[in-house]
């Protein structure tokens, strides 16, 4: 992928092999595997992140400890809010039981959760999470490689000047697509991750199962097509978080894994294709997760809504301007920490494996 890049940006350079011979499958099959392995290596800190963003939210502690907010918000029961000025949100409840089970910051939910309810909630949502990012990458990745190349060689004849610009266009459109095809599974990761589990050992809702939940959460009530909107709550909150994080993502990735490999100054190798990768993604991913991280606990806020008529009206803007309200700059950055530890390592690996992946795809067709 670096090869020919290499050649077009920097004539002094040494390009890598070439891989337009990789079939659209050995391309999705490399995405596919790397996001696999980012899956279940990150898995603990997008369940810490998720916890702190649906605490934010309003969604109840554990045991007799719960947060009241006086502005609609159907993530806390109508039963819980306390009855107070607008605009105003407290915990109620034994300072104790609140101390035990308010989170405090990244490493307190790690420490809690593997205290409360066991190390293995940790991969909640693990299977959510490798039934979305196998597809999703699979498809992210592939659509990334083959709309950077064409764009890339239309604007090298029509418009150089505008060559710098085709990662962002080119991982825009990707993550677009990638992300509308999948986005149910999504939905269900979120749920899954945000609510804690009443008693240890007891099995919780799979991914079908919180689909469902989400479709009728009323026992014995039926379905219909505003029931299954639900299933797409949330998305427009999604692409508004995915679309720039994307765009960012790639802006800093290409010429700085480039330049890593312009830098190196000898022929592509596996190592020095996973040392740029690696650098050049993590550095990228964890950039542009800190950039978006209000736009992913709006995100984050939309899907855990259990109102259904809250929930089809909201908007981006006005779940933006509920948190600023609830809780100001540090609720806009809930679960950041988790959020950019989460992303640096998972763009890296999937960036990373996936080249050196279509690395060794293209010396086997070459034998």
């Amino acid at each position: 992928m670096v090869v020919e890049e290499e050649a077009k940006f920097d004539s002094k350079s040494k390009p890598m092999v070439a891989n337009e011979n990789l079939r659209f499958g050995e391309r999705a099959l490399s995405a596919g595997g790397a996001a696999f392995i980012s899956a279940v290596i990150v898995n603990p800190l997008d369940v810490v992140k998720t916890r702190l963003q649906a605490q934010a939210a309003g969604v109840p502690y554990q045991g007799s400890c719960r947060l009241g907010c006086f502005e609609p918000n159907s993530t806390v029961a109508h039963d819980l809010r306390p009855s107070s000025s607008p605009g105003v949100c407290r915990i109620t409840g034994s300072a104790t039981v609140c101390s035990d089970h308010q989170y405090k910051g990244t490493l307190d939910v790690f420490i809690k959760i593997i205290r409360q309810e066991g190390f293995s909630r940790l991969w909640r949502g693990t299977n959510a999470s490798l039934a979305l990012a196998v597809p999703t990458v699979g498809i992210y990745m592939p659509f990334y490689d083959y709309f950077r190349n064409v764009m890339e060689d239309f604007t090298a004849e029509k418009s150089p000047s505008l060559t710098p610009y085709v990662p962002l266009v080119a991982g825009t459109i990707a993550r677009s697509l990638a992300c509308i095809s999948i986005y149910p599974v999504e939905l269900a990761r979120t749920r899954m991750q945000a609510f804690k589990g009443t008693q240890r050992g007891v099995k919780l809702p799979g991914v079908w199962k919180t689909l469902v939940d989400a479709v009728n959460p009323v026992k014995g009530s039926s379905s219909n097509g505003q029931n299954y909107r639900m299933l797409w709550t949330g998305l427009g909150a999604q692409l508004a978080r995915d679309v720039p994080f994307s765009a960012i993502c790639w802006s800093i990735l290409e010429p700085t894994r480039r330049s890593i490999l312009s830098f190196v100054g000898e022929e592509p190798r596996a190592g020095s294709i996973i040392g740029a990768n690696f650098t050049a993604g993590f550095v990228a991913g964890a950039v542009a997760a800190a950039a978006t991280c209000p736009l992913d606990v709006a995100k984050t806020r939309r899907q855990i809504e259990k109102d259904r008529d809250r929930a089809m009206k909201m908007t981006t803007r006005q779940t933006l301007a509920e948190i600023w309200r609830d809780g100001g700059m540090r609720g806009m950055f809930s679960g950041a920490g988790a959020r950019v530890g989460r992303a640096g390592p998972s763009v890296a690996i999937v960036v990373s494996f996936y080249e050196v992946v279509k690395y060794g795809l293209h010396h086997f067709h070459q034998q």
